[in-house]
């Protein structure tokens, strides 16, 4: 297949690309900077400089490459700006499925987040709605993420990822990423999470395995789906497990949990034969 990955350069894109040429496909990826253009070829795929921002350029780059698939991964965290992102998600997605509507590809592949629905006392599965009365600021995450849900489900087959917190290479939460500034008590590290040590409930994935399901995704019928891995768990048990694998003291605990930090469950996902091979942050953290 022709496949044409937004946000090829991020945590997932970058994985995502040797996926899918070592499965044989065609691939064009896009980012903003010469230097995420030299990434992408140095990589074997094609690649054009454009903005998702940049409506009438990712036009003409999508028709240019007339794929089969629109790969969406787009995301805007290297800032820690929560209101940047959810405008990506909005602006950026319309943009992207009003460019593949006009290179007329009626297949996308999205990614998501599983920590917007709404609150509850059991993992969420894909039937829970999301939490559209929060306050803000997630108020202004789950609005986002609405968005760019229901806007690539205006093409035919719109696949929505809702991955789990995601934790290795490039992210927040690798051995050099701002969650272990933080945990090391650096009051400039700067990401969009918490290091509390309470009960709020979080499902992770670790990023090779997020590369991995939107691969398997290509041929799913549309609709969300979780992809997160097999242990949801309390904040004070995986994050003294995560200091202890930087090298660093365990937050002390603390009580209270956030009502909207449930985690969520993957039985649609394995029931479509994807399976994690880090199934669990207790081995993702300790790197085996």
């Amino acid at each position: 297949m022709r496949i044409f990955v937004a946000g090829a350069t991020g945590a997932v894109g970058r994985l995502l690309l040797p996926m899918l040429l070592d499965a044989g496909h065609e691939v064009t990826g896009i980012s903003r900077t010469s230097a995420g253009v030299e990434r992408i070829r140095r990589q074997g795929a094609a690649a054009v400089a454009v903005d998702a921002l940049d409506g009438p350029g990712l036009r003409r780059a999508l028709v240019a490459a007339q794929p089969d698939v629109v790969m969406h991964q787009l995301t805007d965290l290297s800032g820690a700006d929560g209101a940047a992102n959810s405008r990506l998600r909005v602006l950026g997605t319309r943009h992207l499925v009003d460019a593949a509507r006009a290179a007329g590809v009626q297949r996308i592949v999205a990614q998501s987040i599983a920590w917007a629905y709404a609150p509850g006392e059991t993992p969420a599965d894909e039937s829970v709605p999301l939490d559209h009365g929060a306050e803000q600021p997630r108020g202004g995450m789950v609005a986002g993420v609405r968005a760019l849900e229901e806007t690539v489900a205006e093409l035919g087959t719109a696949v929505v990822l809702r991955y789990g917190i995601l934790y290795g290479p490039g992210t927040w939460y690798a051995p050099d990423g701002p969650v272990a500034a933080a945990l090391s008590g650096d009051p400039t590290a700067r990401f969009l999470g918490s290091v509390e040590a309470d009960r709020s409930i979080s499902s992770f994935l670790h990023v090779a395995d997020a590369a991995r399901a939107a691969v398997a995704a290509l041929d799913w019928t549309g609709g969300p789906v979780n992809i997160v891995d097999d242990e949801p768990a309390e904040a004070r048990e995986w994050l003294p497990q995560l200091a202890a694998s930087l090298g660093l003291p365990a937050p002390t605990p603390v009580p209270g949990r956030q009502p909207w930090a449930r985690g969520a469950t993957h039985h649609l996902a394995r029931s479509r034969g994807w399976r994690p091979e880090h199934p669990t942050w207790r081995e993702g953290f300790a790197g085996r």
